[in-house]
């Protein structure tokens, strides 16, 4: 397991959160997400200007073993989806902290008070 970045918020449903200017949530999932699943194969991304409720599925990831569900970390707009990690899926598996997959205006940060810190999220991988 690679080091958990310390700049990051996570969700007990493995997603990765960067909070960004104007309050904008980059979304990806985590090294453990990458690695359960096993190669990636193909990523559904949510529609551009698609409103989000917080927990509400919202992209798919599929891997040679399975497919996941990913959960929206905040209620809001997607404004920002990565068309070259829908091209190339591997590229998460290859660098989970640096291939987001979709961005979101949230409409509250206090939203992001559920999501833990590299600490919480390494215990409960653990």
């Amino acid at each position: 397991m690679s080091d958990l970045p310390e700049s990051l918020k996570y969700a007990s449903s493995h997603e990765w959160v960067k909070l960004e200017e104007d309050n904008i949530v980059r979304v990806g999932i985590s090294d453990f997400a990458q690695q359960s699943l096993g190669d990636l194969v193909y990523i559904q991304l949510p529609e551009l200007g698609r409103a989000l409720i917080i927990n509400e599925p919202c992209a798919i990831v599929e891997s040679v073993k399975t497919a996941s569900d990913l959960f929206s970390p905040v209620t809001g707009v997607v404004v920002a989806i990565n068309e070259a990690a829908a091209d190339e899926p591997e590229q998460v598996n290859d660098a989970p902290y640096q291939t987001w997959l979709f961005c979101i205006k949230a409409d509250d940060l206090d939203d992001l008070t559920h999501l833990m810190d590299a600490a919480a999220y390494q215990a409960l991988i653990d």
